[in-house]
């Protein structure tokens, strides 16, 4: 029996959107060191992926494309070569592989066209909701993660030794979420993609993480900027007024969410214990650096040369307990800032090449939202998209080749965003590990793919031919034909 038309386009896409399913099962009480399920079906993602490019017979990507995701693996190798031992090194290398080059370029070449970047997108707000739902009913129930004594801390299925890992998901699905709610003719979806956004910051709120709010914060005035200072200044209002009708209504939880924000500017003046062993494992960092400049300590090395570079102002570690979990003390193994982990385990190689690929990545997104921004036509054009308004009333065709993927720019650039601040507070590890290398694959989609690619039946016949086009064809521009992009369709009354 033939599938349906809309789940067989979406079949390339459909392992990626599985794995970010895996993330909704509950994990057993452990440390939060060893694998999960989803790590082990991130290595069937890949083998999907490389199944779709032999099949397809064509090169997926540009030698600049391959050269963006490729940078981190420079750092990665020398760090392995000088890490303390070589299962130390191998098992360090492939954990950054995995989340940074292997499972991205998966994403990266399973997502076809704008159609399966919505798919992947709707499956991180549904992720989030189903989080962020059980979050707040361990905070209802008080059967959360430990916060200044109560059970209340919202972690979702992470448990608590991975406190961001609910945070990181709800971040993503609000994000994604306000993308989709600028989607162009779809009011329908654009009005429960607000709902959705929405909805996701009570959970949000009820993570504690600061990180994650200022992450969130920053990304979302991205994405609204980024959509029009108009719509900026609107979401700003009522934000504002959300967030006081929440914070009243939230009862208890309301004097323990005011202490957490009031803490964020008073990390110099009295920081607690927390951001006092943040600082200690910063200091440490740049001093491993400061001894070991080029290639670091070694992959996995931060954990041995914490001690000797520490301050006795570092506590031992941290406590954790409650969401199901006795009480642990959880040793402190990482610097919780993903720059100065890379600075001290991969020195000045790891961080100019990790680094750079993100930066890279953010470049070329933005680019690709320049050619789908909303612009102001002429004088009573009612300011329309690129194009402007035609006599009759037919869009132009730079609105329908262009506007209708906005969503897509704005959640690559939004997620993005998010990711490059976030890692300023925290690092991989733990289960929601994998759904950062899935959110970066898909931001490499839009700007390495998604920005020269037309969508399927959205503008005139022919392909998307941008000079900076990460995938290659078989014919010529004009031709119809193109890597994993249905031939568009013909639009009536179109030049």
């Amino acid at each position: 029996m033939p599938l349906p038309p809309a789940l067989r386009h979406a079949a390339t896409v459909l392992p990626v959107v599985a794995l970010l399913a895996l993330l909704a099962l509950p994990l057993p009480a452990g440390d939060g060191s060893g694998g999960t399920p989803a790590d082990a079906f991130s290595a069937l993602v890949v083998c999907c992926a490389l199944v779709h490019v032999v099949r397809s017979a064509r090169r997926p990507l540009t030698r600049s494309a391959a050269v963006v995701v490729g940078l981190p693996v420079v750092g990665i190798a020398a760090a392995a070569c000088a890490s303390s031992s070589a299962a130390t090194g191998v098992t360090g290398a492939a954990r950054y592989l995995q989340v940074f080059v292997l499972v991205p370029a998966a994403v990266l070449v399973l997502i076809r066209d704008a159609r399966q970047f919505r798919v992947l997108a709707w499956a991180f707000v549904g992720l989030a909701l189903f989080q962020g739902a059980l979050g707040v009913h361990q905070n209802l129930t008080g059967t959360g993660a430990s916060y200044m004594g109560a059970d209340i801390r919202a972690v979702g299925t992470f448990g608590p030794t991975d406190v961001m890992g609910m945070a990181t998901v709800v971040s993503y699905g609000l994000i994604a979420a306000l993308a989709l709610a600028f989607r162009p003719d779809a009011p329908r979806q654009r009005a429960a993609a607000l709902v959705c956004a929405g909805l996701l910051t009570v959970p949000l709120a009820l993570s504690f993480s600061r990180g994650a709010w200022i992450a969130t914060v920053a990304a979302c005035g991205v994405v609204l900027l980024l959509a029009g200072l108009r719509h900026a200044l609107r979401a700003a209002l009522v934000g504002a007024a959300a967030g006081v009708v929440l914070v009243a209504g939230l009862g208890l939880g309301s004097q323990l969410l005011q202490d957490r924000l009031t803490s964020i500017t008073d990390v110099t003046d009295a920081p607690d214990q927390s951001v006092t062993d943040r600082y200690a494992m910063w200091a440490a960092s740049v001093d491993m650096w400061r001894d070991h400049p080029v290639t670091g300590v070694g992959l996995k090395g931060f954990p041995e040369h914490r001690d000797s570079h520490a301050s006795l102002a570092l506590s031992s570690g941290s406590d954790t307990a409650g969401a199901g979990a006795e009480f642990r003390r959880q040793p402190l193994l990482s610097p919780h800032n993903m720059y100065l982990l890379v600075l001290a385990e991969q020195g000045l190689i790891g961080l100019l090449t990790l680094a750079g690929s993100w930066l890279a990545l953010l470049v070329c997104a933005v680019r690709g939202w320049t050619r789908v921004r909303p612009r102001r036509g002429r004088a009573g054009a009612g300011g329309e998209h690129a194009g402007g308004e035609r006599a009759g009333g037919e869009r132009g065709r730079g609105e329908r080749a262009g506007g209708e993927r906005l969503d897509c720019a704005l959640a690559a650039c939004g997620l993005l965003v998010w990711q490059l601040v976030d890692f300023m507070y925290a690092d991989i590890g733990g289960p929601s590990t994998v759904l950062t290398a899935v959110a970066l694959g898909g931001c490499a989609w839009w700007a390495l793919r998604g920005a020269s690619v037309r969508e399927a039946g959205s503008g005139p016949a022919g392909p998307a031919c941008g000079a900076d086009s990460a995938f290659e064809t078989d014919s010529a521009c004009g031709s119809g034909s193109s890597y994993g992009v249905d031939v568009p369709r013909a639009v009536a009354g179109a030049r």
